[in-house]
């Protein structure tokens, strides 16, 4: 999968399902049952021990499943997590070396940002998408919304307080897509095994994503037609 039919999938689906597990096999538990929901996408973080071997059995055994490697914070570990076949990069903070290398490498990379300051370094740096984490902590959708205000062209990524409840506005107010993690990927049904609950949750998600983006469809006519 290069790099464009990457952007493409994050772009239509909306939702990057981040997945923070205990133990290997409850990673791959959860990225099974979430891409089954209708999301197949998935983002491994770094702090799952034996991160690098998840990626690797999901690549090898879920070729439809756009795999990330999420929580990068050097360049050594997305180098590993390239080589064990992840389609793209996510960033916490703002590391512009990172973002260098997956360029480099033509592969796409999510540039971890708060400030406004960050917001420009890591678009001007190369990334294809800045994710602004935390959101909630610092005013949520009215961050996002006020962040597109200077910089409608940089695609954003909500993240960090996104749940049922604010999914709606933070697409409203410009997200190009969600990262969400516990909310959709609940601890308690990982460890319990409820793949269903899991699934139920992925597709609620997207049917918020898809009834905001239709809302804003009208929106975005009537200020044409003026």
């Amino acid at each position: 999968m290069n790099k464009e039919e990457v952007r493409a999938r994050i772009e239509e689906i909306g939702i990057i399902p981040a997945v923070r597990t205990a133990a290997a096999e409850e990673a791959r538990f959860a990225a099974e049952a979430v891409a089954s929901g209708g999301i197949p996408i998935v983002e491994i973080t770094m702090t799952i021990p034996g991160a690098l071997d998840v990626i690797a059995h999901l690549a090898k055994n879920t070729p439809d499943v756009l795999i990330g490697a999420g929580t990068i914070l050097d360049t050594e570990t997305a180098r590993r997590c390239l080589d064990a076949g992840a389609h793209f990069l996510t960033d916490p903070g703002l590391d512009v070396s990172t973002i260098e290398l997956a360029n480099k490498q033509n592969i796409l990379v999510l540039a971890g940002a708060l400030t406004p300051t960050e917001v420009i370094t890591a678009w001007k740096a190369g990334a294809d998408f800045v994710k602004v984490f935390p959101c909630a902590p610092v005013g949520g959708d009215l961050y996002i919304r006020a962040l597109k205000g200077p910089f409608p062209k940089i695609p954003l990524v909500a993240a960090g307080g996104v749940n049922q409840q604010t999914a709606t506005n933070f697409i409203l107010a410009g997200a190009a897509a969600l990262g969400i993690g516990g909310e959709l990927i609940p601890r308690e049904a990982i460890k319990k095994r409820q793949g269903e609950q899991i699934r139920e949750l992925a597709r609620r998600f997207l049917r918020l994503v898809h009834a905001a983006r239709a809302r804003m469809v009208p929106r975005a006519e009537k200020e044409l037609s003026h």
